[in-house]
């Protein structure tokens, strides 16, 4: 279920927060951190660049206080390729969204936060500050009913893929544009959409933690071809993503097989 900010407290200290509440603290920290740059009275590129910074350094910092020995992969950081040798790598964008967060008062940005470990994404959580809510796997999210008549697919404000237009035509879909990939993912597991299909280049911090709380939740994911996603990989791109309501996915995917994405 998603948590008001600042329901993960200091109760017993951060240091003895499972992987799970770690996670949803650490993203609700970085976005309340993000809510205060926004006040600053910044605009344009200089807000972009102290909102990257302000919530990057936290996030490594408090990574670096309370899980000193894990590897840490994040949008803003240097890749340092000894996570490669790791167990446990907190994969994070501490904002994603950059645009829309340049953009009082709009709220699709969000903060991701994300543990791989031993293969697989183990814990995740994506807060997003300006609604006041962090989705995580400690306490996975229940999907609602569906409400709508039409399938609702999440797409890109800015950049929405052509094929997912035809997609749309194909399943009598309605498009619904917003901006940063974490809300998407969060608006299927909101019932807001029914699917988030992209498939125009991205990198593994962008959904990691999505995907983690979208999984969570009952959630089909996977790349736009059916395989599975992977992290933690030399190259961190990950450029093609579908989540759905599970009954969904097969259409989806047999569009692609069908069309391709170009």
């Amino acid at each position: 279920m998603p948590v008001r900010v600042g329901a993960v407290t200091h109760a017993h200290g951060p240091d003895h927060l499972d992987d799970h509440a770690l996670a949803a603290w650490l993203a609700t920290t970085a976005g309340e951190r993000l809510l205060e740059v926004r006040r600053e009275g910044l605009l344009g590129r200089q807000l972009k660049d102290a909102g990257d910074r302000a919530a990057h350094e936290l996030l490594v910092a408090l990574l670096g206080q309370y899980r000193p020995a894990d590897a840490v992969l994040s949008e803003e950081g240097t890749d340092d390729k000894r996570r490669l040798g790791s167990r446990r790598v907190w994969i994070v964008d501490p904002l994603d969204g950059t645009r829309e967060f340049s953009e009082p008062p709009r709220a699709d940005w969000a903060v991701h936060v994300a543990l791989w470990e031993d293969g697989e994404l183990t814990a995740g959580a994506v807060a997003e500050p300006a609604l006041g809510e962090t989705f995580g796997t400690g306490q996975p999210p229940v999907v609602p009913p569906r409400t709508s008549t039409r399938p609702r697919i999440a797409v890109s404000r800015t950049r929405p893929p052509a094929f997912v237009e035809a997609l749309a035509v194909e399943m009598d879909a309605e498009l619904v544009a917003m901006g940063s990939a974490g809300v998407k993912v969060m608006s299927v597991v909101r019932n807001v959409t029914d699917a988030y299909v992209h498939a125009g280049g991205q990198y593994e911090w962008d959904n990691a933690a999505p995907v983690a709380v979208a999984r969570a939740a009952g959630l089909f994911c996977s790349r736009v071809d059916g395989s599975e996603l992977r992290y933690n990989q030399d190259d961190v791109s990950l450029p093609d993503l579908v989540v759905c309501r599970p009954e969904l996915s097969e259409q989806i995917l047999g569009f692609v097989r069908r069309h391709g994405t170009s």
